[in-house]
């Protein structure tokens, strides 16, 4: 097999010719046909994210077909096409799990973190965190980007609540997808950008937000709820001072710089900050049904994976809208 690894944080992934790896109980192995590059990857490459194993290879926006099935598995079955995210293995029995808050689980394993993930012709995936994708009717490239971008953007609206208007902050992977969801609930959208990205606000625009915008501006109106996809601790009371009374901030990313201090009335009269912790597979299956109704359109820049560096290097500038997926 083919990969693209991180022998250490801030340098470069390299690529490596290994061994084939087969799956042992309960896992299958994953032909990769598609992987998304998502922020969080870039995380765990610039070492904002502390390294969880030495020699990892990033990757959990994973799209492909079981080609290896280990001891006790039935399901996925051999050809199924499945997408493997995030959340990689959950231990199943602490109070978080059996809550279903698995994305809380304390014995969490993450794809492209703690297990070798995406970027590579084959991945090995814990059978039962293997998300099914025979029905979902986009081809591998675009599906790729709903196993993180989507899935996240999909937990951080059910977090925002039921407001009709949204904000959300950093168009990228995530918002661009969401937007097009929270359209078909009929909800407005407003987007908010890197400060004199009109390339960015027009692509928003193009999706249906009624407004687009820099992140140091204020909406039009007040917003009911806001998520953050942009990993800024500064758009936080941005987006307080953006909120209606009673309004929500939701933060989506798993890593964010500081967030500066800011005086008690942004928060007064009820507003919320929240965070975003992972997903579920409950996320999965209930994102997924959405997605099939809603039908977004998953812009996309497709780069060979041995390209993986360039991936990264043109999502770290915002040099593409969408998402970008590495294609073995």
């Amino acid at each position: 097999m083919r990969a693209m690894v991180l022998a250490a944080p801030g340098t470069a992934l390299v690529a490596e010719d290994r061994p084939d790896p087969f799956p042992g109980p309960g896992e299958v192995r994953v032909k990769v046909t598609a992987c998304g590059v998502c922020r969080t990857d870039l995380h765990v490459v610039d070492g904002d994210l502390a390294p969880h194993r030495a020699a990892i290879v990033p990757g959990h926006e994973v799209v492909g077909r079981v080609d290896a099935v280990g001891e006790g598995v039935v399901e996925p079955a051999l050809g199924a096409r499945v997408g493997v995210a995030w959340l990689g293995h959950t231990c199943g029995h602490c109070p978080y799990c059996e809550s279903g808050a698995e994305n809380l689980c304390d014995a969490q394993l993450f794809t492209g973190w703690d297990r070798d993930g995406g970027f590579s012709t084959h991945v090995i995936a814990d059978a039962a965190f293997t998300v099914p994708l025979d029905g979902l009717d986009l081809d591998d490239v675009a599906a790729a980007p709903l196993m993180c971008a989507g899935l996240i953007g999909w937990r951080s609206l059910v977090k925002a609540g039921e407001g009709r208007v949204l904000g959300l902050y950093g168009f990228g992977a995530a918002a661009h997808i969401l937007a097009q969801v929270a359209r078909w609930q009929g909800r407005r959208v407003y987007a908010f950008t890197r400060p004199g990205d009109v390339e960015a606000q027009a692509f928003a625009r193009s999706l249906g937000c009624v407004w687009a915008g820099g992140s140091d501006a204020l909406p039009p109106e007040p917003l009911d709820a806001a998520i953050l996809f942009a990993p800024v601790g500064d758009l936080v009371p941005q987006a307080l001072k953006a909120v209606r009374k009673g309004g929500r901030v939701v933060c989506g990313g798993i890593h964010m710089s500081d967030i500066p201090s800011f005086p008690y009335r942004l928060l007064w009269q009820e507003r919320e900050v929240v965070s975003v912790a992972n997903l579920t597979r409950a996320d999965a299956r209930d994102f997924l049904a959405v997605a099939a109704e809603a039908k977004p359109h998953v812009e996309t820049r497709v780069y060979p994976l041995d390209q993986a560096n360039r991936a990264l290097d043109d999502l770290r500038a915002g040099r593409f809208s969408g998402a970008a997926v590495l294609v073995p």
